[in-house]
């Protein structure tokens, strides 16, 4: 029963991988495309429903990690995939405003190729039960450029999204109502902003951990 149940999760977490990576590679694919044919303007027009369908489909993630599917702590799983679910439902989707800016490329350039690298990576892996070397340095070594990148245009883009959140008033509630209740989406984004500045050396040192640990690992063997 055991080795049934664990072929069932090697395959499960094998479509899933290669499915997200399949959505990941379009993402990346349409930007470059619009990119080249269009200019950034028209970049998150075009890649919008694979984007928003790839990255929502890592809020399963949170869930392997809480039934025990996966190893990944939640304490690194979360604050990442929960961050960019905001950005991508909470920013981009909601602001349009904000959807035509520069930033949006280097964001979603960062993210796909950090995704493509990372889901091809546990694909290989569940399928085949290791990944080629060159697979696990990429894993572990790109984050040190794309990491950065993409960070700061996540912080860019819920930036430049508070004016319009402040003018607009969406998803705020105001007084008076009959629950008594304010809350104020603008003041929410600042919080966002000011949880950056703890999370972004947390995850990052976290990485670090990893990369070493997971390279060092090779090498013995």
């Amino acid at each position: 029963m055991a080795g049934v149940l664990s072929l069932l999760r090697r395959l499960y977490l094998s479509a899933y991988n290669w499915i997200v990576f399949a959505g990941w590679f379009q993402v990346l694919f349409l930007t470059l495309k619009t990119l080249k044919e269009s200019g950034y303007e028209h970049v998150y027009s075009s890649v919008e429903k694979p984007l928003l369908l790839a990255q929502s489909a890592a809020f399963l993630e949170i869930l392997h990690g809480i039934i025990g599917l996966v190893r990944s702590p939640i304490t690194a799983t979360l604050p990442q995939i929960g961050s960019r679910l905001y950005v991508v439902w909470g920013i981009l989707y909601s602001f349009p405003e904000v959807q035509k800016h520069p930033l949006i490329s280097s964001l979603v350039i960062s993210w796909s190729i950090t995704e493509i690298v990372r889901y091809s990576f546990f694909g290989t892996k569940e399928a085949f039960g290791s990944a080629p070397y060159w697979l696990l340095w990429l894993r572990y070594s790109t984050f040190l450029v794309l990491y950065p990148t993409g960070i700061s245009s996540e912080i860019g883009m819920i930036y430049n999204a508070l004016p319009f959140m402040k003018e607009s008033g969406m998803y705020s509630v105001r007084m008076p109502n009959k629950w008594n209740f304010s809350f104020d989406y603008f003041y929410l984004a600042i919080v966002v902003l000011a949880i950056y500045v703890p999370g972004i050396p947390h995850l990052y040192g976290y990485m670090l951990g990893q990369r070493k640990k997971a390279l060092m690992k090779t090498k013995k063997e």
